[in-house]
């Protein structure tokens, strides 16, 4: 009886409070891939409140990706949202090539295959507006790694700090755009991952698969390449091993 006094005199102490108000919110996207998973363990780490935002643009690889959130959706017990958007912007041609070693001293030719045009100008612009929706310190989180401006220049420093300049001007909550990783290399990023306890078996990185990493695009192979270096060994399951595969 007293436990429910106590309840009856909180409900009727803070009627009508809005707790959400008050709470720190991250605004996480999230693809599935070993970046943007990490980046979500950093923010849950911060943040009171999460807000996945997963997007389908009708990329090939949109069941590993979803499955892979999925997962950690229910790992951390974190809230989710999937946004359909059509990106018929693009044609990918020619990515069925067998990425070699040697051709990952220079991936700029290789990247063009897989640059979506303003993707992620178009993913924050999406964010940013749904942070407006939103009562709270609002951040949004994102899992841009170093990845150099010349290959994909949306994910790059000077990008995030002129989307911020935008979300200033153009919003009335103003949420800052946060990449806690923009300085890091694949390797750092899988060593803090395996800090933080994610399971980067359950990530997706794969550019042509639908569930299973291929092994051999240019995605996997910077994936296998930083589980070597970061001298973790590499769980993932592949349809097939490239011949110069390096195990850590």
């Amino acid at each position: 009886k007293l436990f429910f006094a106590c309840l009856f005199k909180i409900r009727q102490t803070y009627k009508g409070y809005d707790f959400y108000s008050y709470m720190t919110i991250a605004i996480v996207l999230c693809s599935g891939g070993i970046d943007s998973v990490t980046a979500l363990y950093l923010a849950k780490k911060k943040y009171e409140r999460i807000i996945i935002l997963f997007f389908d643009y009708g990329q090939p690889q949109l069941q590993g990706e979803r499955k892979a959130v999925r997962h950690h959706v229910k790992m951390l017990n974190v809230e989710f949202k999937e946004i359909r958007i059509i990106l018929d912007l693009y044609s990918r041609t020619g990515i069925s090539k067998e990425i070699s070693l040697k051709d990952l001293k220079d991936t700029k030719i290789e990247c063009e295959k897989y640059y979506v045009p303003a993707r992620n100008l178009l993913f924050l612009a999406y964010a940013i507006s749904f942070a407006e929706t939103l009562k709270g310190k609002l951040d949004i989180v994102i899992g841009f790694k170093n990845e150099g401006e010349e290959h994909y220049p949306d994910t790059s420093a000077s990008f995030v700090r002129e989307m911020n300049n935008i979300s200033r001007i153009a919003t009335k909550n103003k949420p800052r755009i946060i990449a806690p990783l923009i300085k890091k290399d694949k390797e750092d990023i899988i060593l803090l991952a395996k800090k933080l306890g994610v399971n980067l078996e359950n990530t997706f990185s794969c550019y042509i698969s639908r569930e299973v990493h291929c092994g051999l695009c240019l995605a996997c192979r910077l994936r296998q390449e930083g589980f070597y270096w970061a001298n973790v060994k590499d769980k993932t399951k592949y349809k097939k091993l490239p011949k110069d595969y390096r195990s850590a």
